[in-house]
């Protein structure tokens, strides 16, 4: 029996987690080890990361892998995209790092739209346009605190900086760069005329490094610390959402993915970008994957709403967890309220509530006056989005999408699930839930030679995971309300 174990740092929005995978004969068991909460930070004015905790509190989970006697043979950190930690003067922290919540960019990002353009920055990049987007936040760097960038001599983006805290190799992982929209997918490099174009000093930028790259051996300081030694620590899809479709149990090329989360990134894989005016109206990605793929995709709000008001009502002293709020989002009618989940207002709101309730009134709808209805609202209206997106995506590809697969946190949700079958009425196939750090630990397992290809990692998470199905229902209805979500007045 051939046994090898492999640990993923997986970081997401809400909450940080160690992971140990163990590969045993083709098959891959999991076993959090360690959990902990992670969100901004307020602090002067501004909303940051507590990028050092992050890294202690990791730092916990591998020693508790250690206390097992267990010695992995690799070790990745994976991360949400766009977001970048400042190094230099001989410090490997000039300031915590900024949450792409934080909206110091959105004059920032109006202004560099009208003064650079949107067809040179697509041209260069292929990347959707949110204000959040690394290039933006550099850019208020530049014009807010110059002093900031004159002291960076590198900036890493976040699961690339703790590799670099983990191993001593400070480098840029495709996946990871491709967020930043800074980075050019024709060429496979930093965009160098936008970071003239944009005054950055290009010496700041890193080495760019394929997906699935060994990074070293775990820093000394780091083996004292958690009595762990023989690992190698290896830059996989540093992009969260890159290794969640990395083990997507998808065969052949007519399938599509959602990645559901607090984001919902709904895609394509494709052999390489698709950068062209249609795209770029449309407002679609091109974001680098394992093995040279193209992740097109669009990237829209996903459960953001739903926890937005979850904190809402725990403030206020009602406490629901997402098992409760889809029972009782099943007890309401059907399309009582739409709103359009992508629509700059619900992006940063004071209060959710207030926004869902503000839009359906200035839409002539009912306004949600419960969790049950708030929750029915905002999951039907998330369906009828992956509908619209997901036809929008077979047009600009011309590829025809025959299934569509659900993975990470958000594929828990059977309400959900069915919603979304019935808004695209193609078959949905649901889970694997962990399949970004699922994705981390077999990349690193093919980085050392255990697994051989892509589609050998696809099959290891076929044979050990279990896949719900669900096939489309009253489709008719779901065709009406898709009509009235497309004639709402979507950017109300």
């Amino acid at each position: 029996m051939s046994q090898r174990h492999y640990v993923a740092c997986d970081l997401g929005a809400e909450s940080g987690r160690v992971i140990l995978g163990t590969l045993t004969d083709g098959k891959l068991a999991l076993q959090e080890v360690h959990r902990f909460a992670n969100h901004a930070v307020k602090l002067a004015g501004s909303m940051r990361w507590n990028i050092v905790g992050i890294f202690e509190e990791l730092k916990v989970g591998i020693r508790k892998v250690a206390q097992q006697g267990i010695e992995p043979a690799g070790l990745s950190v994976d991360s949400w995209g766009v977001d970048y930690v400042l190094m230099g003067a001989g410090q490997p922290l000039i300031a915590l790092p900024h949450h792409y919540r934080d909206p110091r960019t959105n004059s920032t990002f109006a202004d560099t739209l009208d003064e650079v353009g949107s067809e040179a920055i697509f041209a260069e990049t292929g990347i959707q346009f949110m204000s959040l987007n690394t290039i933006y936040q550099l850019l208020d760097d530049r014009n807010t605190s110059p002093g900031l960038l004159q002291l960076a001599d590198r900036f890493l983006n976040i699961a690339d900086y703790l590799n670099y805290l983990f191993s001593g190799a400070a480098k840029s992982e495709v996946s990871l760069a491709s967020t930043t929209q800074l980075y050019n997918p024709q060429t496979s490099s930093w965009s160098d005329k936008l970071i003239e174009t944009c005054g950055f000093r290009r010496e700041m930028f890193p080495e760019i490094v394929p997906s699935g790259t060994k990074l070293g051996s775990l820093a000394p300081e780091v083996q004292g610390d958690t009595g762990i030694s023989d690992t190698q620590v290896i830059a996989t899809c540093s992009h969260d959402t890159g290794a969640a479709v990395a083990a997507v149990p998808a065969v052949g090329d007519d399938w599509a993915y959602l990645s559901s989360g607090t984001w919902s990134l709904i895609g394509v894989e494709l052999p390489g970008p698709l950068v062209n005016d249609a795209a770029r109206e449309e407002n679609y990605t091109n974001e680098a994957g394992f093995d040279g793929t193209t992740r097109f995709l669009k990237n829209i709000i996903g459960l953001w709403l739903l926890q937005e008001c979850r904190r809402e009502w725990e403030r206020e002293g009602e406490s629901l967890d997402y098992a409760a709020l889809s029972s009782l989002a099943e007890q309401e009618g059907p399309f009582r309220s739409l709103v359009n989940p992508d629509a700059a207002r619900f992006l940063q709101p004071k209060s959710m509530t207030q926004a869902i309730v503000d839009y359906c009134q200035e839409t002539e709808q009912p306004a949600p006056s419960s969790p049950g209805q708030f929750a029915r609202c905002i999951f039907e209206s998330l369906a009828l989005l992956y509908g619209q997106t997901l036809s929008t995506l077979e047009q600009l590809t011309t590829r025809s999408v025959r299934r569509l697969h659900i993975v990470g946190g958000g594929s828990q949700n059977k309400l959900l699930n069915q919603f979304a079958a019935n808004a695209i009425d193609r078959t949905v196939y649901a889970g694997p839930v962990e399949a970004t750090a699922i994705g981390n630990l077999l990349i690193q397992a093919i980085a050392l030679e255990d697994i051989e290809s892509l589609d050998a990692l696809r099959g290891v998470v076929r044979s050990s995971f279990d896949i719900e199905t669900y096939e489309p229902q009253q489709t008719d209805r779901w065709r009406e309300a898709a009509q009235r979500f497309a004639d709402l007045k979507l950017e109300a």
